[in-house]
């Protein structure tokens, strides 16, 4: 039996292709990532293209600007042509090589100090207090409830707007924006998928054309309001120009949206999952923190990076040559039993966990205090309120393969149905 399932594993990880995966892998692709790990850890995908899985192997990677690099316009331009998606992107903070990664990082950076972070918190509970208050009203009232709709997708949305200082009345389609630009960022883009990514980031940058304008004319406080920060701070004698002021604005909102609602939303979902630890939550609250992490682990909301060879390297025993697009494998890699003891195990307290779901070296993600924080009081919260809370399964799972989420989780409050 053994054998056979040895040869499974192993005809699995062969006929694995990122371009076309196979049936049921959106619902649960780890099976297939620990195939790959344990017989083709470095996997050609296509002439020229590797998929790396071990965590080993990504750490390397991160940590090593000068070997790997993070520039993406060779890449996207035959993807995204000169368009929307391609300005927006090679622009980005996280398309980038130093030494303009390296400026514009510390630029952000200075606005998201720690004391900038730590002035959230207060916020994030109202917020999350006003939304728990609502949801109980509409279940009360007969009304469905949705843990993604109604709880995980709104609080960063209203947590960046305050950040950038957005006018709630302004805010509606910002969730739109991002997951259409995020979504042609999908292995396989199809011409809707590319038409509304293009639209999205024509619009957005529409939008943020005239709230700069008025926030140059009447500026904020720059403690409390980034994009007044940005505009007027310089660090090192350094700011941002126009074109990538913008740009950055439409990076902080795709950065920390459809990541964070995914880090609640799969949060939520392992709790009602793995009711055991959910109940180890309950009755422990100081073990949010290990909580949030393992998370983030188990069920990474970002699950593929992606990196460019510079020169030739070499992993595992094979060659890769100079100019080779790497695909690293973050859902792969928080699973892999060189690093995680009984990586398969939903654990709580997990301790220690070197997860690389923010992933690391310079480019580890420069928002990651303010998910964790969002993290920790929304799931938190929610478990104190509604300890007996039950998913309406099957959940609506993303169909995406780099973001892993859900885009609707049905929920009974108080656990009276399935």
């Amino acid at each position: 039996m053994a054998v056979a399932v040895e040869a499974d594993a192993r005809a699995m990880a062969q006929a694995f292709d990122l371009a076309c995966p196979p049936a049921g892998f959106v619902d649960d692709p780890f099976p297939i990532y620990a195939a790959l790990r344990d017989h083709q850890p470095v996997k050609q995908l296509a002439e020229n293209s590797w998929l790396l899985t071990r965590h080993a192997d990504l750490e390397r990677v991160y940590k090593d600007t000068t070997l790997f690099s993070s520039d993406k316009r060779e890449e996207f331009r035959p993807k995204f042509g000169d368009g929307y998606l391609y300005r927006h992107h090679t622009t980005s903070l996280v398309f980038n090589d130093p030494p303009l990664h390296t400026r514009v990082r510390r630029i952000l950076a200075g606005a998201m100090t720690p004391r900038a972070v730590a002035a959230l918190e207060g916020d994030v509970e109202t917020l999350v207090a006003a939304l728990l208050d609502r949801m109980d009203e509409n279940a009360a009232a007969g009304e469905p409830v949705d843990l993604i709709a109604d709880y995980a997708a709104a609080i960063p949305v209203e947590v960046i707007g305050n950040m950038l200082d957005v006018p709630h009345e302004e805010r509606a389609p910002l969730r739109d924006w991002s997951l259409a630009i995020l979504g042609a960022l999908e292995p396989v883009l199809t011409e809707a998928q590319f038409q509304r990514g293009e639209d999205a980031v024509r619009d957005f940058l529409a939008y943020l054309e005239t709230l700069v304008a008025r926030r140059r004319a009447k500026l904020g406080d720059p403690d409390k309001d980034m994009l007044s920060r940005l505009i007027i701070g310089e660090t090192d004698g350094e700011r941002l120009d126009h074109e990538e002021l913008l740009q950055q604005c439409i990076f902080i909102l795709n950065a920390g949206h459809e990541t964070t609602t995914n880090l609640i939303g799969n949060g939520l979902e392992l709790l009602d999952r793995f009711p055991g630890e959910r109940e180890r939550l309950v009755r422990d609250p100081s073990l949010i923190p290990t909580a949030v992490e393992e998370v983030l682990r188990y069920e990474s909301s970002n699950q593929l990076g992606n990196r460019a060879t510079t020169t030739r390297v070499t992993f595992g025993g094979i060659e890769i040559p100079a100019g080779a697009r790497l695909t690293l494998c973050i859902g792969a890699a928080n699973r892999d039993p060189d690093v995680f003891s009984d990586p398969e195990r939903f654990d709580v307290g997990r301790r220690p966990n070197r997860h690389l779901a923010f992933a690391s070296g310079p480019h580890q993600c420069i928002g990651m205090n303010v998910a964790r924080l969002e993290g920790r009081i929304a799931i938190r919260r929610f478990v104190e309120r509604f300890p007996n809370f039950r998913l309406r399964r099957p959940p609506g799972r993303s169909p995406r393969i780099r973001f892993r989420g859900f885009t609707s989780l049905p929920v009974d409050l108080q656990g009276r149905s399935s």
